[in-house]
Order: C-alpha cells, then sequence, then structure tokens
C-alpha cells in the first residue's frame, strides 16, 4: 500500500489543539474507521538503538533485476549479525526517526522501494512531481512497526520517505507513505 501523506513540522514552542481523529477518511469507509480506532492514544516513543542497513538487494533505476547492493559483498553477513544482534545493544520501540528502514521483510530497502512507487505515482498522474526514481535522492523520514500496536495488523510497518530537496526545504506536504503488511 503506498501513498502521498503529508507530514506536519510544528514547532516544539508552538501552541497545539486536538483535531477531528477522523478527518482524514473523507470516503467514509467503514472498515478503514475500524482499524484507526484500534491504534492506540498516549506517548510515542522513538527508538535509541543504532540503525543499521537491514537490506541486501536494490533494484537499479531503469532495470528490473535486483541486486546485490554495489560495493556490500558482505551485505547478507553483516544483516544476519545486526539481526541477532539488535536486541541485545538496545531493545527497539514503535518509532524511528531516519536512520535505516526496517521491517519484517529485509531483502529490499523500503526507501528504494518507496521511491520507486512514488515515481510510479507521478507516471501514472496519482501524485504531483518531480520526483527522482533514485534512491540515492530520498531519505527515510521515520518508520513505525505498527504491528505492535494496532489490532489485526500484526506485521505491519509504515515508512515515510522524503526527498532529500524537499526535506532541506522543509516541505513535508512532499513525504511519500509506504505500508508494508505481512498478514
Amino acid at each position: 500500500m503506498a501513498g502521498h501523506r503529508s507530514v506536519i513540522h510544528v514547532p516544539a514552542d508552538a501552541a497545539v489543539t486536538r483535531r477531528d481523529a477522523y478527518a482524514w477518511n473523507s470516503a467514509n469507509i467503514a472498515e478503514d474507521d475500524r482499524v484507526f480506532r484500534s491504534y492506540p492514544e498516549g506517548p510515542l516513543r522513538a527508538r535509541t538503538d543504532v540503525s543499521l542497513p537491514h537490506h541486501q538487494f536494490m533494484i537499479p533505476a531503469g532495470e528490473e533485476e535486483a541486486v546485490y547492493l554495489p560495493g556490500h559483498p558482505y551485505c547478507s553477513e553483516l544483516v544476519e549479525i545486526g539481526e541477532d544482534t539488535k536486541d541485545l545493544i538496545a531493545p527497539s520501540a514503535q518509532m524511528q526517526m531516519g536512520g535505516y528502514a526496517d521491517e519484517e521483510a529485509v531483502e529490499f530497502d523500503p526507501v528504494d522501494v518507496a521511491a520507486s512507487l512514488a515515481a510510479q505515482a507521478v507516471g501514472a498522474g496519482h501524485w504531483d512531481g518531480p520526483v527522482s526514481d533514485d534512491v540515492a535522492d530520498w531519505v527515510l523520514l521515520a518508520d513505525w512497526y505498527a504491528g505492535r500496536d494496532v489490532e489485526k495488523r500484526e506485521g505491519a510497518t509504515v515508512h515515510w520517505v522524503i526527498q532529500r530537496e524537499d526535506l532541506a526545504a522543509r516541505r513535508f506536504e512532499r513525504v511519500f507513505t509506504t505500508i508494508f503488511w505481512n498478514p
């Protein structure tokens, strides 16, 4: 599942008010409301762990076949060691800001997948461009392991990615969102 969702930057000293929790569901889809009601309310904690690559492959821009990450001949071994030791170093939490994206299926970089989907969305007229399909032009803004929090969405991870130039200009309305869900 992918789409273009906006992210809003709220300065630390800004006054905030509660908003309509269901304003996003303009189509009034009952199943979406049910899922949304299962989201917990309360403090959201960011991870404090080390962010290491969890992926091994990429699909070069304009290509269809996956290749091992260029310049990383021991990538599979590094991913395996990272997966085996990350909880010993610092147990993970639900939200990660920046760093390397993580999800249950670790073969492909979720940022690479999102960059490709964003370019496809622009090509299909579903999102305003311009966007780059080169993963080097994108960064992970945040990811959320929703599977710990959302009932009946175990195995779900939400990724918010943004082009580097949009991040530098604080154009958070240019965030592209993907959801990986392995039911």
